[in-house]
């Protein structure tokens, strides 16, 4: 999946289930600048949608984020949402990479949940594994062939060149993760429809997963529960957040199942991890997309884990102008993927 056909100027583009967004960096790793970005709503029946109709319109948000934005180049890397993909962490005996890329072909079947026939597969070799010094790790993706053919027509039948598909997980990781960390995190990625969760050591996941759980889960469980329309419900979770002492605590208590399943799974995947690394210790959490711009929901998951917790900022390894901050103000926090992808490099 993260194949790369060529090296040169490229944009990422991040296809969600309620906006399209586009960036170009210049520069390379450690002096990346802004130096386009486009963002056009789009109705999630849309984006969801098959249908050719869909496709049309989808197609039409698309090109209008890229006149929007300003980009010129037709090379462009693109994000394969975590619903569509599977990423895991496999252990394999210590051997040269040239002696793996012969034999892993041979053992992929076992590990992925499709037919080996029906899914195209990517590997990325770790290291050494973290608890098995005679072992080494190898990070492996893969998605259906049909749907990945299926998004390369759609973006390429828009005149793009596709140089690079990448699981949106990985993305939102170069984009997220601070530089130098010596302990592990956990990064929470919540969208629309479904949170993404990615335990990283070094500059690499070590466990990724997504669950069920995104902004649309909140909404449902404040409509429920307050008897309020949809859109007061948006604005009762985006103002007020989880605090107590805001609306006399009514929101926090309307979405305290949801919450309270949403931190269960959080403190799942760090026992997960801890169980297969006991000497990696997750040192913190970043919270990112709607999970940063909640008001005290990094509280909140601190209390529930035990562990420290704060808002990542998918624009911290990028310099961008005053005038462009002010602009992306609104919607700085749901550009973790679409930067990610735009800050990958041929070796990435």
């Amino acid at each position: 999946m993260a194949f790369v056909k060529s090296v040169g100027d490229f944009f990422g583009l991040d296809i969600g289930t309620n906006a399209i967004r586009v960036v170009q960096l210049s520069g390379n790793p450690g002096n990346w600048s802004l130096s386009h970005y486009g963002y056009a709503p789009i109705d999630s029946k849309t984006s969801a949608s098959d249908s050719p109709e869909a496709r049309r319109r989808l197609g039409e948000v698309i090109m209008t984020a890229i006149g929007q934005s300003g980009i010129k180049t037709r090379d462009v890397a693109i994000g394969l949402p975590s619903q569509k993909t599977f990423t895991t962490v496999i252990d394999v005996p210590t051997m040269s990479e040239a002696e793996l890329r012969n034999t892993i072909k041979y053992q992929i079947d076992q590990y992925i949940p499709m037919s080996i026939d029906e899914a195209k597969v990517d590997w990325k070799l770790l290291g050494q594994s973290l608890h098995d010094p005679k072992q080494q790790e190898v990070l492996l993706t893969s998605t259906a062939i049909n749907y990945s053919e299926d998004r390369l027509e759609l973006v390429e039948g828009l005149g793009l060149n596709v140089i690079a598909a990448e699981p949106e997980p990985i993305a939102m990781i170069r984009s997220l993760l601070p530089t130098g960390l010596a302990d592990a995190r956990l990064i929470v990625d919540m969208g629309d429809q479904s949170t993404d969760l990615a335990i990283t050591f070094g500059d690499a996941p070590r466990l990724v997963r997504t669950i069920p759980v995104g902004l649309s889960s909140l909404l449902k469980a404040i409509v429920q529960n307050l008897n309020v329309q949809e859109d007061q419900a948006r604005q009762f979770v985006l103002k007020f957040g989880l605090a107590p002492d805001r609306l006399d605590g009514q929101v926090l208590k309307a979405l305290d199942a949801t919450l309270d399943n949403f931190a269960s799974e959080l403190t799942k995947s760090v026992k997960f991890f801890q169980t297969r690394y006991p000497n990696t210790p997750v040192g913190g959490i970043l919270l990112a997309g709607y999970a940063s711009s909640i008001p005290r929901f990094n509280e909140y998951v601190a209390g529930k884990t035990g562990i420290a917790t704060e808002a990542a900022n998918p624009w911290q390894k990028v310099r961008v102008s005053q005038n462009d901050q002010q602009q992306l103000l609104p919607i700085m926090h749901e550009f973790a993927t679409v930067v990610g992808l735009a800050q990958r490099s041929g070796k990435s």
